[in-house]
Protein backbone atom coordinates (compact mmCIF):
# COMPACT_ATOMS: atom_id res chain seq x y z
CA UNK A 1 0.00 0.00 0.00
CA UNK A 2 2.94 2.33 0.69
CA UNK A 3 4.12 1.95 -2.89
CA UNK A 4 0.62 2.66 -4.19
CA UNK A 5 0.56 5.86 -2.11
CA UNK A 6 3.96 6.83 -3.56
CA UNK A 7 2.53 6.39 -7.06
CA UNK A 8 -0.50 8.48 -6.04
CA UNK A 9 1.76 11.22 -4.64
CA UNK A 10 3.76 11.19 -7.87
CA UNK A 11 0.57 11.57 -9.94
CA UNK A 12 -0.70 14.43 -7.82
CA UNK A 13 2.54 16.39 -7.90
CA UNK A 14 2.95 15.84 -11.64
CA UNK A 15 -0.30 17.73 -12.26
CA UNK A 16 -0.22 20.23 -9.38
CA UNK A 17 3.07 21.65 -10.61
CA UNK A 18 1.60 22.50 -13.99
CA UNK A 19 0.00 25.83 -14.90
CA UNK A 20 -2.86 23.99 -16.60
CA UNK A 21 -4.05 22.49 -13.31
CA UNK A 22 -4.49 25.89 -11.68
CA UNK A 23 -6.11 27.30 -14.79
CA UNK A 24 -8.63 24.44 -14.81
CA UNK A 25 -9.29 25.00 -11.09
CA UNK A 26 -10.16 28.65 -11.64
CA UNK A 27 -11.70 28.44 -15.11
CA UNK A 28 -15.09 26.94 -14.19
CA UNK A 29 -16.00 29.53 -11.51
CA UNK A 30 -14.81 32.30 -13.82
CA UNK A 31 -16.81 31.10 -16.82
CA UNK A 32 -19.81 30.27 -14.61
CA UNK A 33 -19.89 33.87 -13.37
CA UNK A 34 -19.29 35.14 -16.89
CA UNK A 35 -22.08 32.93 -18.22
CA UNK A 36 -24.47 34.23 -15.57
CA UNK A 37 -23.77 37.83 -16.51
CA UNK A 38 -23.45 37.14 -20.23
CA UNK A 39 -27.10 37.90 -21.16
CA UNK A 40 -26.88 41.23 -19.32
CA UNK A 41 -23.50 42.03 -20.87
CA UNK A 42 -24.75 41.18 -24.35
CA UNK A 43 -27.85 43.27 -23.82
CA UNK A 44 -25.78 46.26 -22.73
CA UNK A 45 -23.30 45.75 -25.54
CA UNK A 46 -25.98 45.81 -28.23
CA UNK A 47 -26.11 49.16 -30.03
CA UNK A 48 -29.23 51.26 -29.68
CA UNK A 49 -31.54 50.90 -32.67
CA UNK A 50 -32.82 54.24 -33.87
CA UNK A 51 -35.81 53.93 -36.18
CA UNK A 52 -38.22 56.18 -38.07
CA UNK A 53 -41.95 55.48 -38.39
CA UNK A 54 -43.76 56.61 -41.52
CA UNK A 55 -47.44 56.05 -42.27
CA UNK A 56 -48.21 55.66 -45.96
CA UNK A 57 -51.38 57.76 -45.60
CA UNK A 58 -52.14 61.48 -45.42
CA UNK A 59 -51.82 62.97 -41.91
CA UNK A 60 -55.54 63.83 -41.91
CA UNK A 61 -56.39 60.20 -42.58
CA UNK A 62 -54.03 58.61 -40.07
CA UNK A 63 -54.58 54.87 -39.78
CA UNK A 64 -53.37 54.65 -36.19
CA UNK A 65 -50.78 52.07 -37.16
CA UNK A 66 -47.85 54.17 -35.90
CA UNK A 67 -49.52 54.58 -32.51
CA UNK A 68 -50.05 50.82 -32.32
CA UNK A 69 -46.40 50.13 -33.13
CA UNK A 70 -45.26 52.65 -30.52
CA UNK A 71 -47.48 50.99 -27.95
CA UNK A 72 -46.07 47.53 -28.83
CA UNK A 73 -42.48 48.76 -28.47
CA UNK A 74 -43.34 50.39 -25.14
CA UNK A 75 -44.85 47.12 -23.90
CA UNK A 76 -41.69 45.30 -24.97
CA UNK A 77 -39.60 47.68 -22.89
CA UNK A 78 -41.99 47.24 -19.96
CA UNK A 79 -41.44 43.47 -20.17
CA UNK A 80 -37.68 44.04 -20.03
CA UNK A 81 -38.08 46.22 -16.94
CA UNK A 82 -40.38 43.65 -15.29
CA UNK A 83 -37.86 40.88 -16.00
CA UNK A 84 -35.05 42.92 -14.42
CA UNK A 85 -37.17 43.70 -11.36
CA UNK A 86 -38.18 40.03 -11.01
CA UNK A 87 -34.59 38.78 -11.25
CA UNK A 88 -33.50 41.31 -8.62
CA UNK A 89 -36.34 40.22 -6.32
CA UNK A 90 -35.73 36.46 -6.68
CA UNK A 91 -32.10 36.73 -5.62
CA UNK A 92 -32.97 38.25 -2.25
CA UNK A 93 -36.66 37.55 -1.57
CA UNK A 94 -37.33 34.35 -3.50
CA UNK A 95 -40.38 33.42 -5.56
CA UNK A 96 -42.83 35.20 -3.24
CA UNK A 97 -40.85 38.44 -3.57
CA UNK A 98 -40.88 38.12 -7.34
CA UNK A 99 -44.66 37.64 -7.36
CA UNK A 100 -45.12 40.69 -5.11
CA UNK A 101 -43.08 42.85 -7.49
CA UNK A 102 -44.94 41.56 -10.54
CA UNK A 103 -48.29 42.30 -8.96
CA UNK A 104 -47.16 45.83 -8.08
CA UNK A 105 -46.01 46.43 -11.67
CA UNK A 106 -49.34 45.21 -13.03
CA UNK A 107 -51.25 47.58 -10.78
CA UNK A 108 -49.06 50.67 -10.74
CA UNK A 109 -46.30 50.36 -13.33
CA UNK A 110 -42.56 50.74 -12.92
CA UNK A 111 -42.56 53.10 -9.94
CA UNK A 112 -44.87 50.80 -7.96
CA UNK A 113 -42.72 47.80 -8.89
CA UNK A 114 -39.54 49.55 -7.77
CA UNK A 115 -41.18 50.52 -4.48
CA UNK A 116 -42.26 46.90 -3.94
CA UNK A 117 -38.72 45.71 -4.73
CA UNK A 118 -37.26 48.09 -2.15
CA UNK A 119 -39.73 46.76 0.38
CA UNK A 120 -39.25 43.00 -0.15
CA UNK A 121 -35.55 43.15 -1.14
CA UNK A 122 -33.93 46.30 0.29
CA UNK A 123 -30.39 45.59 -0.93
CA UNK A 124 -31.50 44.77 -4.47
CA UNK A 125 -33.89 47.73 -4.52
CA UNK A 126 -31.22 50.21 -3.46
CA UNK A 127 -28.85 49.04 -6.21
CA UNK A 128 -31.45 48.59 -8.96
CA UNK A 129 -31.17 50.58 -12.16
CA UNK A 130 -33.74 50.45 -14.93
CA UNK A 131 -32.40 48.88 -18.14
CA UNK A 132 -31.67 51.30 -20.95
CA UNK A 133 -33.95 51.52 -23.95
CA UNK A 134 -32.51 49.70 -26.93
CA UNK A 135 -35.07 51.01 -29.47
CA UNK A 136 -35.62 54.79 -29.88
CA UNK A 137 -37.88 56.54 -32.38
CA UNK A 138 -36.43 59.47 -34.29
CA UNK A 139 -38.47 62.24 -35.95
CA UNK A 140 -39.17 61.56 -39.61
CA UNK A 141 -37.54 64.02 -42.07
CA UNK A 142 -39.88 66.23 -44.06
CA UNK A 143 -38.94 64.71 -47.43
CA UNK A 144 -39.98 61.28 -46.18
CA UNK A 145 -43.32 62.57 -44.90
CA UNK A 146 -44.01 64.42 -48.13
CA UNK A 147 -42.94 61.63 -50.48
CA UNK A 148 -45.79 60.02 -52.49
CA UNK A 149 -46.82 56.56 -51.39
CA UNK A 150 -45.38 53.56 -53.16
CA UNK A 151 -42.13 53.45 -55.09
CA UNK A 152 -41.25 57.10 -54.45
CA UNK A 153 -41.47 56.61 -50.69
CA UNK A 154 -39.43 53.43 -50.90
CA UNK A 155 -36.76 55.24 -52.91
CA UNK A 156 -36.52 57.97 -50.27
CA UNK A 157 -36.36 55.36 -47.49
CA UNK A 158 -33.57 53.53 -49.30
CA UNK A 159 -31.68 56.80 -49.71
CA UNK A 160 -31.95 57.70 -46.01
CA UNK A 161 -31.00 54.21 -44.80
CA UNK A 162 -27.89 54.29 -46.97
CA UNK A 163 -26.85 57.55 -45.31
CA UNK A 164 -26.68 55.75 -41.93
CA UNK A 165 -27.60 59.06 -40.22
CA UNK A 166 -30.81 60.90 -39.44
CA UNK A 167 -31.33 64.67 -39.72
CA UNK A 168 -30.10 65.11 -36.15
CA UNK A 169 -26.90 63.16 -36.85
CA UNK A 170 -27.91 60.02 -34.92
CA UNK A 171 -27.18 56.56 -36.29
CA UNK A 172 -30.19 55.28 -38.22
CA UNK A 173 -30.99 51.56 -38.04
CA UNK A 174 -34.32 51.25 -39.86
CA UNK A 175 -37.20 53.06 -41.52
CA UNK A 176 -40.60 51.43 -41.02
CA UNK A 177 -43.29 52.22 -43.58
CA UNK A 178 -46.80 51.34 -42.38
CA UNK A 179 -49.73 50.97 -44.76
CA UNK A 180 -53.25 49.63 -45.03
CA UNK A 181 -53.88 47.00 -47.69
CA UNK A 182 -57.09 45.31 -48.72
CA UNK A 183 -56.38 42.32 -46.48
CA UNK A 184 -55.28 44.40 -43.47
CA UNK A 185 -52.35 46.42 -42.06
CA UNK A 186 -48.88 45.84 -43.51
CA UNK A 187 -45.34 47.12 -43.08
CA UNK A 188 -42.17 47.46 -45.10
CA UNK A 189 -38.96 47.70 -43.08
CA UNK A 190 -35.93 49.30 -44.70
CA UNK A 191 -32.98 48.23 -42.55
CA UNK A 192 -29.38 49.35 -42.70
CA UNK A 193 -28.27 45.76 -42.04
CA UNK A 194 -29.79 42.93 -44.06
CA UNK A 195 -29.82 40.61 -41.05
CA UNK A 196 -31.57 43.05 -38.70
CA UNK A 197 -34.93 41.47 -37.83
CA UNK A 198 -35.19 42.44 -34.15
CA UNK A 199 -38.28 44.59 -34.66
CA UNK A 200 -40.04 42.39 -37.17
CA UNK A 201 -41.90 40.28 -34.59
CA UNK A 202 -42.98 43.29 -32.52
CA UNK A 203 -44.36 45.11 -35.56
CA UNK A 204 -46.16 42.00 -36.75
CA UNK A 205 -47.85 41.61 -33.35
CA UNK A 206 -48.80 45.30 -33.27
CA UNK A 207 -50.41 45.18 -36.71
CA UNK A 208 -52.18 41.95 -35.82
CA UNK A 209 -53.66 43.70 -32.77
CA UNK A 210 -54.84 46.61 -34.93
CA UNK A 211 -56.48 44.24 -37.39
CA UNK A 212 -58.15 42.31 -34.58
CA UNK A 213 -59.45 45.50 -32.97
CA UNK A 214 -60.99 46.59 -36.26
CA UNK A 215 -62.59 43.19 -36.69
CA UNK A 216 -64.10 43.42 -33.20
CA UNK A 217 -65.42 46.93 -33.86
CA UNK A 218 -66.95 45.80 -37.15
CA UNK A 219 -68.71 43.00 -35.27
CA UNK A 220 -69.99 45.33 -32.55
CA UNK A 221 -67.75 43.90 -29.82
CA UNK A 222 -66.47 46.33 -27.17
CA UNK A 223 -62.66 46.33 -27.52
CA UNK A 224 -62.23 47.55 -23.91
CA UNK A 225 -63.88 44.35 -22.67
CA UNK A 226 -61.62 42.26 -24.91
CA UNK A 227 -58.52 44.06 -23.59
CA UNK A 228 -59.66 43.56 -20.01
CA UNK A 229 -60.15 39.84 -20.59
CA UNK A 230 -56.77 39.44 -22.30
CA UNK A 231 -54.88 41.39 -19.62
CA UNK A 232 -56.35 39.41 -16.75
CA UNK A 233 -53.62 37.62 -14.76
CA UNK A 234 -55.05 34.83 -12.60
CA UNK A 235 -53.72 34.54 -9.07
CA UNK A 236 -52.27 31.01 -8.87
CA UNK A 237 -50.64 29.60 -5.74
CA UNK A 238 -48.71 26.32 -5.95
CA UNK A 239 -49.15 24.23 -2.81
CA UNK A 240 -47.64 20.95 -1.70
CA UNK A 241 -47.64 19.00 1.57
CA UNK A 242 -43.91 18.41 1.01
CA UNK A 243 -43.13 22.15 0.81
CA UNK A 244 -40.80 23.56 3.46
CA UNK A 245 -43.61 25.80 4.70
CA UNK A 246 -46.07 22.93 4.78
CA UNK A 247 -48.19 24.64 2.12
CA UNK A 248 -47.05 27.20 -0.44
CA UNK A 249 -44.13 26.17 -2.65
CA UNK A 250 -41.24 28.63 -2.57
CA UNK A 251 -37.69 28.94 -3.87
CA UNK A 252 -36.46 26.57 -1.14
CA UNK A 253 -38.67 23.83 -2.59
CA UNK A 254 -37.64 24.42 -6.20
CA UNK A 255 -33.91 24.39 -5.47
CA UNK A 256 -33.45 20.61 -5.01
CA UNK A 257 -34.27 19.79 -8.63
CA UNK A 258 -31.95 22.50 -9.93
CA UNK A 259 -29.17 21.44 -7.56
CA UNK A 260 -29.58 17.81 -8.63
CA UNK A 261 -29.29 18.70 -12.31
CA UNK A 262 -26.22 20.87 -11.73
CA UNK A 263 -24.58 18.18 -9.58
CA UNK A 264 -25.26 15.57 -12.25
CA UNK A 265 -23.63 17.67 -14.96
CA UNK A 266 -20.68 18.59 -12.71
CA UNK A 267 -20.19 14.94 -11.79
CA UNK A 268 -20.22 13.97 -15.46
CA UNK A 269 -17.65 16.65 -16.24
CA UNK A 270 -15.38 15.73 -13.34
CA UNK A 271 -15.49 12.00 -14.08
CA UNK A 272 -14.82 12.42 -17.79
CA UNK A 273 -12.04 14.94 -17.08
CA UNK A 274 -10.35 12.84 -14.38
CA UNK A 275 -10.65 9.58 -16.31
CA UNK A 276 -9.31 11.22 -19.47
CA UNK A 277 -6.34 12.62 -17.53
CA UNK A 278 -5.65 9.12 -16.23
CA UNK A 279 -5.88 7.52 -19.67
CA UNK A 280 -3.65 10.13 -21.30
CA UNK A 281 -1.08 9.81 -18.51
CA UNK A 282 -0.93 6.03 -18.83
CA UNK A 283 -0.76 6.30 -22.62
CA UNK A 284 2.12 8.76 -22.48
CA UNK A 285 4.08 6.67 -19.97
CA UNK A 286 3.64 3.54 -22.07
CA UNK A 287 4.83 5.25 -25.25
CA UNK A 288 7.88 6.61 -23.38
CA UNK A 289 8.61 3.19 -21.76
CA UNK A 290 8.17 4.76 -18.31
CA UNK A 291 5.43 2.24 -17.52
CA UNK A 292 7.89 -0.63 -17.91
CA UNK A 293 10.35 1.04 -15.52
CA UNK A 294 7.63 1.54 -12.92
CA UNK A 295 6.47 -2.07 -13.24
CA UNK A 296 10.00 -3.21 -12.42
CA UNK A 297 9.59 -1.65 -8.95
CA UNK A 298 5.87 -2.08 -8.18
CA UNK A 299 3.15 -4.54 -9.09
CA UNK A 300 0.58 -3.72 -11.75
CA UNK A 301 -2.13 -3.60 -9.06
CA UNK A 302 -0.18 -1.10 -6.98
CA UNK A 303 0.50 0.99 -10.07
CA UNK A 304 -3.18 1.01 -11.10
CA UNK A 305 -4.41 1.78 -7.57
CA UNK A 306 -1.85 4.55 -7.14
CA UNK A 307 -2.72 6.21 -10.43
CA UNK A 308 -6.47 5.98 -9.83
CA UNK A 309 -6.05 7.33 -6.29
CA UNK A 310 -3.77 10.16 -7.40
CA UNK A 311 -6.14 11.42 -10.08
CA UNK A 312 -9.05 10.99 -7.63
CA UNK A 313 -7.30 13.31 -5.17
CA UNK A 314 -6.81 15.84 -7.96
CA UNK A 315 -10.47 15.57 -8.98
CA UNK A 316 -11.70 16.03 -5.42
CA UNK A 317 -9.32 18.95 -4.97
CA UNK A 318 -10.73 20.68 -8.03
CA UNK A 319 -14.29 19.90 -6.91
CA UNK A 320 -13.56 21.21 -3.41
CA UNK A 321 -11.99 24.36 -4.82
CA UNK A 322 -15.03 24.98 -7.00
CA UNK A 323 -17.31 24.36 -4.02
CA UNK A 324 -15.45 26.82 -1.78
CA UNK A 325 -15.32 29.53 -4.46
CA UNK A 326 -19.04 29.06 -5.24
CA UNK A 327 -20.02 29.05 -1.55
CA UNK A 328 -18.07 32.24 -0.80
CA UNK A 329 -19.46 33.97 -3.89
CA UNK A 330 -23.05 33.01 -3.11
CA UNK A 331 -22.74 33.91 0.56
CA UNK A 332 -21.43 37.35 -0.39
CA UNK A 333 -23.96 38.12 -3.13
CA UNK A 334 -27.06 36.01 -2.41
CA UNK A 335 -26.92 34.97 1.24
CA UNK A 336 -30.52 33.74 1.33
CA UNK A 337 -30.01 31.49 -1.69
CA UNK A 338 -26.72 30.22 -0.22
CA UNK A 339 -28.48 29.35 3.02
CA UNK A 340 -31.22 27.47 1.16
CA UNK A 341 -28.67 25.53 -0.89
CA UNK A 342 -26.84 24.55 2.29
CA UNK A 343 -30.12 23.38 3.83
CA UNK A 344 -30.89 21.27 0.75
CA UNK A 345 -27.43 19.65 0.76
CA UNK A 346 -27.67 18.77 4.45
CA UNK A 347 -31.27 17.58 4.31
CA UNK A 348 -31.46 13.78 4.73
CA UNK A 349 -27.72 13.46 4.09
CA UNK A 350 -27.92 14.48 0.43
CA UNK A 351 -24.25 15.47 0.38
CA UNK A 352 -23.33 11.90 1.39
CA UNK A 353 -25.39 10.37 -1.42
CA UNK A 354 -23.78 12.67 -3.95
CA UNK A 355 -20.32 11.83 -2.63
CA UNK A 356 -21.00 8.08 -2.89
CA UNK A 357 -22.24 8.44 -6.45
CA UNK A 358 -19.15 10.46 -7.32
CA UNK A 359 -16.81 7.83 -5.85
CA UNK A 360 -18.62 4.91 -7.49
CA UNK A 361 -18.88 6.64 -10.86
CA UNK A 362 -15.25 7.68 -10.79
CA UNK A 363 -14.05 4.15 -9.95
CA UNK A 364 -16.08 2.61 -12.77
CA UNK A 365 -14.76 4.90 -15.45
CA UNK A 366 -11.26 5.60 -14.12
CA UNK A 367 -10.15 1.98 -14.11
CA UNK A 368 -11.70 1.45 -17.54
CA UNK A 369 -9.91 4.46 -19.01
CA UNK A 370 -6.64 3.38 -17.36
CA UNK A 371 -6.95 -0.05 -18.97
CA UNK A 372 -7.63 1.53 -22.36
CA UNK A 373 -4.58 3.76 -21.92
CA UNK A 374 -2.41 0.73 -21.11
CA UNK A 375 -3.26 -0.80 -24.50
CA UNK A 376 -2.67 2.37 -26.50
CA UNK A 377 0.31 4.50 -27.36
CA UNK A 378 -1.42 7.20 -29.40
CA UNK A 379 -4.85 8.91 -29.27
CA UNK A 380 -5.67 7.27 -32.60
CA UNK A 381 -5.31 3.85 -30.97
CA UNK A 382 -7.56 4.91 -28.10
CA UNK A 383 -10.37 6.07 -30.38
CA UNK A 384 -11.24 2.50 -31.37
CA UNK A 385 -12.02 1.63 -27.73
CA UNK A 386 -13.27 5.03 -26.59
CA UNK A 387 -16.17 5.23 -29.05
CA UNK A 388 -18.57 2.84 -27.25
CA UNK A 389 -17.62 4.29 -23.84
CA UNK A 390 -18.36 7.86 -24.86
CA UNK A 391 -21.66 6.87 -26.47
CA UNK A 392 -22.67 5.24 -23.18
CA UNK A 393 -21.73 8.40 -21.28
CA UNK A 394 -23.88 10.56 -23.55
CA UNK A 395 -27.05 8.65 -22.60
CA UNK A 396 -27.44 10.15 -19.09
CA UNK A 397 -26.98 13.66 -20.46
CA UNK A 398 -30.11 13.16 -22.54
CA UNK A 399 -32.22 12.13 -19.53
CA UNK A 400 -30.92 14.22 -16.62
CA UNK A 401 -32.99 17.25 -17.59
CA UNK A 402 -36.11 15.10 -17.31
CA UNK A 403 -35.32 14.64 -13.61
CA UNK A 404 -36.11 18.32 -12.98
CA UNK A 405 -39.67 17.99 -14.28
CA UNK A 406 -40.48 14.37 -13.46
CA UNK A 407 -37.86 12.62 -11.28
CA UNK A 408 -40.13 9.59 -10.78
CA UNK A 409 -40.54 8.82 -14.49
CA UNK A 410 -40.33 5.10 -15.23
CA UNK A 411 -37.48 5.51 -17.72
CA UNK A 412 -35.42 7.38 -15.10
CA UNK A 413 -36.08 4.67 -12.50
CA UNK A 414 -34.92 2.01 -14.96
CA UNK A 415 -31.76 3.92 -15.90
CA UNK A 416 -31.03 4.49 -12.19
CA UNK A 417 -30.37 0.76 -11.79
CA UNK A 418 -28.09 0.41 -14.83
CA UNK A 419 -24.67 0.97 -13.20
CA UNK A 420 -22.92 2.93 -15.99
CA UNK A 421 -25.75 5.50 -15.82
CA UNK A 422 -26.45 5.32 -12.07
CA UNK A 423 -24.12 8.05 -10.73
CA UNK A 424 -25.44 10.69 -13.13
CA UNK A 425 -29.15 9.86 -13.15
CA UNK A 426 -29.34 9.35 -9.37
CA UNK A 427 -27.40 12.55 -8.72
CA UNK A 428 -30.11 14.41 -10.61
CA UNK A 429 -32.91 12.48 -8.85
CA UNK A 430 -31.57 12.31 -5.28
CA UNK A 431 -32.49 15.89 -4.23
CA UNK A 432 -36.14 15.10 -5.08
CA UNK A 433 -36.12 12.46 -2.32
CA UNK A 434 -36.77 9.21 -4.21
CA UNK A 435 -37.68 6.17 -2.06
CA UNK A 436 -34.79 5.17 0.21
CA UNK A 437 -34.84 1.61 -1.14
CA UNK A 438 -34.08 2.96 -4.63
CA UNK A 439 -31.15 5.00 -3.33
CA UNK A 440 -29.67 2.07 -1.39
CA UNK A 441 -30.21 -0.47 -4.18
CA UNK A 442 -28.69 1.83 -6.80
CA UNK A 443 -25.61 2.43 -4.62
CA UNK A 444 -25.17 -1.32 -3.98
CA UNK A 445 -25.48 -2.16 -7.68
CA UNK A 446 -23.13 0.67 -8.65
CA UNK A 447 -20.36 -0.40 -6.26
CA UNK A 448 -20.81 -4.07 -7.20
CA UNK A 449 -20.38 -3.15 -10.84
CA UNK A 450 -17.45 -0.90 -9.94
CA UNK A 451 -15.80 -3.88 -8.21
CA UNK A 452 -16.32 -6.01 -11.32
CA UNK A 453 -14.89 -3.23 -13.49
CA UNK A 454 -11.86 -2.94 -11.20
CA UNK A 455 -11.20 -6.67 -11.49
CA UNK A 456 -11.58 -6.77 -15.28
CA UNK A 457 -9.73 -3.50 -15.81
CA UNK A 458 -6.93 -4.69 -13.51
CA UNK A 459 -6.39 -7.71 -15.74
CA UNK A 460 -6.58 -5.55 -18.86
CA UNK A 461 -4.17 -2.98 -17.38
CA UNK A 462 -1.63 -5.67 -16.52
CA UNK A 463 -1.96 -7.28 -19.93
CA UNK A 464 -1.77 -3.99 -21.82
CA UNK A 465 1.17 -2.65 -19.83
CA UNK A 466 3.22 -5.76 -20.59
CA UNK A 467 2.19 -6.09 -24.23
CA UNK A 468 3.87 -4.45 -27.21
CA UNK A 469 1.43 -5.84 -29.78
CA UNK A 470 -0.41 -3.38 -32.01
CA UNK A 471 -3.87 -2.69 -30.66
CA UNK A 472 -6.68 -4.77 -32.15
CA UNK A 473 -9.62 -6.70 -30.79
CA UNK A 474 -7.70 -9.96 -31.35
CA UNK A 475 -4.62 -8.76 -29.48
CA UNK A 476 -6.80 -7.24 -26.73
CA UNK A 477 -8.72 -10.49 -26.09
CA UNK A 478 -5.54 -12.56 -26.36
CA UNK A 479 -3.71 -10.40 -23.84
CA UNK A 480 -6.68 -10.59 -21.46
CA UNK A 481 -6.68 -14.42 -21.65
CA UNK A 482 -2.95 -14.61 -21.00
CA UNK A 483 -3.31 -12.24 -18.03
Amino acid sequence: MNRAMLIAHREVMAYVKTVGFWLSLLSLPFFAVLGGFMPTLLKRAEPVQNYILVEETAPTASSGLAAAVREALEKDYDRTVLSSLSIAAVGEAGISGRDTVRKAVDEGGYEAGLAALKQVAPRAGAAFKAPRRDKIELPAPAELLSAPAGEALDAKAREWVQKDKSEGGQDLSAIIILSNKDNGPAARIWSRRAGNNDMEGLIRDALRDVNRQKAFEASGIDTAVVAQVENYRPDITLLSPRAASGGEVGLRDRLPSVIGLICGFLMWSLIITGASMLMNGVMEEKSNKILEVLLSSVTSTELLVGKVLGVAILTLTVMGGWGIISAVGLAATLPDVARDIGAVMLHNGLWLYLLLYLVGGYLMYAVLFAAIGAFCETPRDAQTLMGPVMMAMVVPLLFMQMAVRNPDAVILKVLSFIPPFTPFIMSARAPSQPPLIEVILSIVLMFAFAGLMMWLSGRAFRAGAMSDAKLSWKSFIGAMRQS
